[in-house]
């Protein structure tokens, strides 16, 4: 089969690997279609992990094999079956550890473990034609409904990190919550909040972004400069109607900081209430401090204030159910989110686009070969 390998930093290359072999009550899954995540572009473009691998682990696709043999799980998840349409979920915890009786699933050795492999040290597998699901992930695995499209599968676990993040946050309906970024992850932040009872403050660089805020329920936006604290010119906010003369809001409950911006977060900080929660989702390079000759943080204002500085990374299994609603429902309509397709070929360029968005970019998927 067609494969794209990681072979070193910023090397992708198109090769041909075998088709994996399956053990007792593996799956053996046709690859449609795999969302780019930007765990993996740290990875390539950082090396965070020796090569060979074959990455990708937002992915749907069809089973065309199921492993012979006995095996428990296979028989727990018995309606799984050849023809099936599934989007996978490659990180499942043992639900038992300690981490796990915190809720901290992705603290889990079970679940730091990759259950889905197209070849080499297991990372996803899903920018190959076929991967190989264990039966340790199988709890994961979800059916695709056939009024949806396997690019509405890919994106489960993406929105599932997302929820999971919503969850950390302690609301009551009509809470003001500030996101920060209106990429693909801060538009589902955006909308989940929505959904939620809470009013969303959006902000983002780019004003195409700041529409789609409108759209996915946010009730104010805000165009911002590049260091995310002030607002681009008083006059051409008000003529395009993207943002009120200052701040609309003197504080908010909450902030989520969907971009990874230090200076966001220090503007957070700032604005959030006595008693709120700035919430860390994209500060996810191990050893970055943070350092800002502008803006500096009183930790007694944090302790007096009783401000929270939380973080929420991956995704939580016990959700999926929840998030397959969500997304195949279209409550959470996650297509206008996606806006460009790459075949397997040009898995690089796709990585390269999801890597440096542009205006009009938003999620980048690979089809293998071809999405519905």
């Amino acid at each position: 089969m067609r494969a794209v390998v990681y072979r070193g930093v910023n090397d992708l290359r198109l090769e041909t690997v075998p088709v994996p072999r399956l053990a007792a009550g593996e799956l053996l899954v046709k690859v449609a279609v795999c969302g780019v995540c930007p765990t993996d572009i740290k990875k390539i473009q950082h090396g965070t992990v020796p090569p060979p691998r074959i990455f990708g682990h937002e992915t749907a696709g069809t089973i065309v094999k199921i492993g012979a043999g006995n095996s428990s799980l296979v028989t727990r998840h018995s309606s799984l079956k050849i023809g099936d349409r599934v989007a996978l979920h490659h990180h499942v915890p043992c639900l038992d550890c300690h981490f796990c009786r915190h809720h901290a699933f992705a603290q889990c050795a079970t679940y730091k473990r990759t259950g889905i492999t197209a070849g080499f040290e297991p990372a996803g597998g899903g920018y190959a034609e076929y991967v190989r699901v264990m039966p340790f992930v199988l709890p994961g695995v979800v059916k695709i409904p056939a009024k949806n499209s396997f690019a509405e599968g890919a994106m489960l676990e993406p929105v599932n990190t997302v929820l999971k993040a919503v969850r950390r946050l302690n609301l009551l309906r009509g809470d003001a919550v500030l996101v920060a970024g209106q990429g693909p992850i801060g538009l589902m932040f955006t909308r989940l909040l929505q959904l939620a009872g809470a009013r969303v403050l959006a902000t983002d660089l780019l004003e195409t972004r700041l529409r789609l805020a409108k759209k996915f329920g946010a009730k104010w936006t805000m165009l911002v400069n590049s260091r995310q604290s002030t607002v681009v010119g008083r006059r051409r906010a008000m003529d395009r109607g993207l943002a009120t003369v200052d701040w609309p809001l003197k504080a908010v409950d909450a902030a989520v900081i969907a971009v990874p911006s230090d200076a966001a977060v220090f503007e957070a900080l700032a604005r959030v209430r006595g008693g709120g929660q700035v919430l860390l989702f994209a500060h996810t390079k191990r050893d970055s401090n943070i350092q800002h000759s502008t803006f500096n943080i009183q930790l007694s204002t944090i302790c007096l204030d009783e401000k929270d500085l939380i973080g929420s990374y991956s995704s939580d299994f016990t959700l999926q159910a929840e998030v397959a609603r969500l997304v195949f429902s279209r409550r959470l309509d996650v297509r206008s989110l996606i806006s460009h397709r790459f075949p397997l070929e040009q898995t690089a360029a796709a990585v390269a686009l999801a890597a440096q968005p542009t205006a009009n970019s938003l999620k980048v998927m690979v089809r293998v070969p071809a999405d519905d």
